[in-house]
């Protein structure tokens, strides 16, 4: 044995640190299950898989600020990693959705799911995507959601498509959306309004996307409550 080798010392903190950005990374897993089910046609399976990562990108935070990721790490950007993660799977997996799954006219399904696409990329690079008390600035690329409500919904296809425009002119409009976990405004509000739609989210992919009315309609109220939170804030500080 080479007695010249360095020494490989790698502490615990070291390797908890990592494995946050190994968790992180497994959302790019998420999508690629997630892709796999929409290729199937599987929309129950992909939203299970889209709602799997929703998880893992809502809590990976909270793990990197206690273990100090940024401080042990610093070759690997938890910011970075966080946006290659959730573009895949707030957009692109989406957008391919939107493009196939039947819920826009054909011939404007894939030129839709292409804005999507590029309006999502574009937004992921702006560096005043939030304001200083955590609102998003623009409408904040949820094409995850968007997806779910036009697949538990079934609107018109022209009507999923005149959404899927405004959605989009809405990245670049100055208007805002709430962060129902951080903005501080009807902080408990927002958690427990965020918490029901879990819930519900859940029961519908038990029942396949085809839920009774009472939970579509509670579904369609609490998007719509979050909508006109974030439309009520006047002015960015």
């Amino acid at each position: 044995m080479d007695s010249h080798l360095p020494e490989i010392n790698i502490s615990s903190r070291t390797l908890a640190a990592f494995a946050v950005h190994v968790f992180t990374a497994c959302g790019a897993a998420c999508a690629l299950l997630a892709l796999t089910a929409a290729v199937s046609a599987d929309w129950t399976r992909m939203f299970f898989w889209l709602g799997v990562a929703l998880i893992v990108d809502g809590v990976d935070g909270t793990f990197a600020r206690r273990l100090r990721v940024a401080e042990l790490l610093p070759r690997w950007s938890g910011d970075v990693l966080d946006f290659v993660v959730d573009y895949a799977t707030y957009v692109f997996v989406p957008a391919y959705a939107i493009a196939v799954g039947g819920v826009l006219p054909a011939s404007l399904a894939l030129p839709s799911s292409l804005i999507v696409a590029v309006t999502g990329a574009i937004y992921f690079a702006d560096r005043r995507m939030k304001t200083s008390d955590s609102y998003f600035r623009g409408f904040p690329a949820l094409w995850n959601i968007v997806a779910f409500y036009l697949f538990l919904l079934k609107p018109a296809p022209w009507l999923g498509a005149l959404v899927v425009l405004v959605l989009a002119l809405a990245t670049f409009a100055p208007i805002y959306f709430v962060h129902p976990v951080r903005v501080p405004r009807w902080r408990i509000v927002n958690l427990v309004a965020l918490v029901l739609w879990a819930v519900l989210a859940i029961f519908t992919l038990t029942r396949h996307l085809d839920p009774p009315v009472w939970a579509a309609a509670l579904l369609a109220a609490i998007a719509v409550y979050f909508v006109i939170v974030g439309l009520l804030r006047s002015q960015a500080p």
